[in-house]
């Protein structure tokens, strides 16, 4: 088995993100990343971007150190099924594949290999994701080498299994959810004055800018808003009426619906 590769079961949006991130941030060359997918016109598409693709999960596996896999959670059973005779005690498992526990993936492939959750969200494709990280029957070395791999596409948080699903909610639902709010600044904008490229630039660099200043100082929101809002001044009013209607409410009640599915789907897989 070659050492320095990694396969990645699935070759959808988080897998393909990963697979860029991986590049980007030098930890894999092109050549030792293996995507999979069952799509042609996906491994086509992979290929001519030059990709290592394929619809052959076993032999994907059998090559790899490292299996990363990325599914829909109705698709980990056939999956698992298809490469758990390939994977030996030395490789290391990964799972971003919502609502799939620790013990799915062990009752599923093997016990005694080393098996890791993620959840990380798109913007490991720019390596700036911030990904949180599970770990199962994995020793100081192989846990070093995730923390190493995943620090270097953004920032990690390793957390206990069972805040998973919340991690999976504000953190990757959540670009999502950060995005709509800046779609919606963005036409704000255009309203106001500016054409559609200006207002995005203007919205995108403010909110990575309101990103920065948390992430540097570790501030609370509440302390940032309080520089820019005078009394009877305009932030305030905005402020005020984006409250009146609900904006985080809304927000809130988002994240909890999202949440609830999760718990749902969580039901439903060890059901079937």
């Amino acid at each position: 088995m070659a050492k320095n590769k990694i396969a990645i079961i699935g070759a959808g949006n988080i897998g393909t993100a990963l697979a860029k991130g991986l590049i980007r941030s030098g930890s894999f060359d092109i050549s030792n990343i293996i995507l999979t997918d069952k799509r042609e016109s996906r491994i086509s598409f992979l290929r001519e971007n030059g990709f290592n693709a394929t619809d052959d999960n076993r032999k994907a596996v059998e090559e790899a150190e490292i299996i990363v896999i990325s599914v829909k959670p109705q698709q980990f059973g056939t999956v698992s099924a298809e490469i758990n005779d390939s994977i030996s005690s030395d490789q290391i498992i990964v799972s971003t594949v919502t609502g799939i526990t620790h013990d799915d993936i062990e009752s599923a492939i093997r016990e005694n290999v080393p098996n890791i959750r993620i959840m990380p969200n798109t913007a490991l494709e720019i390596c700036q994701s911030m990904t949180c990280i599970s770990f199962s029957r994995t020793g100081s070395e192989d846990k070093e080498k995730i923390i190493s791999l995943f620090g270097k596409m953004g920032k990690i948080l390793v957390i206990p299994e069972e805040l998973m699903s919340a991690a999976t909610v504000i953190g990757a639902c959540g670009i999502a959810f950060a995005l709509r709010f800046m779609r919606a600044m963005s036409q704000g904008g255009i309203e106001i004055g500016f054409n559609s490229e200006i207002s995005h630039l203007i919205t995108a660099q403010t909110v990575k800018g309101a990103a920065g200043l948390i992430l540097e100082t570790t501030h609370h929101p509440e302390m940032e808003i309080d520089k820019v809002t005078t009394p009877q001044g305009i932030t305030i009013s905005g402020l005020n009426e984006m409250e009146h209607q609900g904006l985080s409410s809304a927000v809130i009640k988002g994240l909890t619906t999202s949440f609830s599915k999760i718990e749902n789907m969580q039901v439903k897989v060890k059901n079937d």
